[in-house]
């Protein structure tokens, strides 16, 4: 299912545009207009908070024409390992949307994860949305199941959940639990509320051990639940609703002590199989 185009602004930030378009986050929006790369109605735009009417004005990065507004969509999907969350990657390796089917629209990864790693990802076209499932101040947690070579100790999980540090910074968990163990492996189920690069890998390391597995199996309410790996669905109308909700009431809780930001888990509806789910 696709949602319904949803009522524009007349004008609107340029930067937001080309964000809504697919073509770049924001940050990097600013970058193409400051390095004039970015038209307005035919003239080089350098004022990085000038507005458009999307859709009724020409816009064009690198002298091409941006697509107008489109019907939102909103996918989950249960990446296999060796796919990369990005729509161009330079070392040609599988990229997660050469797994979509009968999906017109240009959709994106809603943040990263791993290449080595699995499970739960959000595609859109939706920039505001984007934006709010990853940008730091709304903490929307993300869950994991780790499983970790050796013999973890309640004394490790404790060191986890008491936060570790790490060399871009010091890093606190949600939550965090030992659930199982196989052979000389240990099962742990974390949740964090920050996206960094391999976070989950590099916090494992920090207490002396290395990852073998690692599926997110939660993103904010939504559980990955018993959707296969490589197969996606749309999302319902009242989970998208209810993922912004939440994120929106995290954005104004933001306590003053980063280091004392975690919150219990989301007590998710297994939501793997709700909605049309797509055959790979």
């Amino acid at each position: 299912m696709t949602f319904p185009k949803m009522e524009m602004k007349m004008t609107q930030r340029i930067n937001k545009i080309l964000s809504e378009a697919g073509l770049a986050s924001r940050r990097k929006a600013d970058e193409l207009i400051e390095s004039g790369r970015v038209m307005l109605n035919g003239k080089i735009l350098r004022e990085l908070g000038a507005k458009a009417d999307w859709g009724k004005d020409s816009i064009r990065v690198d002298g091409r024409e941006i697509p107008g507004p489109s019907e939102k969509i909103y996918l989950m999907l249960n990446k296999p390992f060796g796919y990369v969350c990005t729509l161009n990657d330079p070392q040609g390796r599988h990229i997660v949307t050469d797994l979509l089917r009968d999906v017109p629209q240009r959709v994106y990864p809603v943040g990263r994860l791993d290449f080595d790693s699995m499970g739960l990802v959000l595609l859109t076209n939706d920039g505001d949305f984007s934006f709010q499932m990853t940008h730091p101040k709304y903490h929307v947690p993300r869950t994991y199941k780790v499983t970790v070579q050796g013999d973890v100790s309640e004394k490790d999980i404790n060191a986890i959940k008491n936060g570790v540090e790490l060399e871009d910074g010091f890093i606190g968990v949600s939550s965090a639990a030992l659930i199982g163990r196989q052979g000389d492996k240990s099962l742990i189920r974390l949740t964090i509320t920050q996206g960094r690069n391999r976070i989950v890998r590099r916090m494992i390391e920090a207490i002396g051990f290395s990852v073998v597995h690692l599926v997110r199996i939660g993103f904010g309410n939504l559980e990955l639940g018993d959707l296969k790996v490589g197969k996606y669905r749309h999302l319902e109308p009242e989970e998208v609703k209810e993922l912004m909700e939440m994120s929106s009431q995290k954005g104004k809780g933001k306590t003053k002590d980063s280091r004392i930001r975690g919150f219990k888990d989301s007590s998710a509806r297994s939501k793997g199989t709700r909605g049309k789910e797509k055959m790979i």
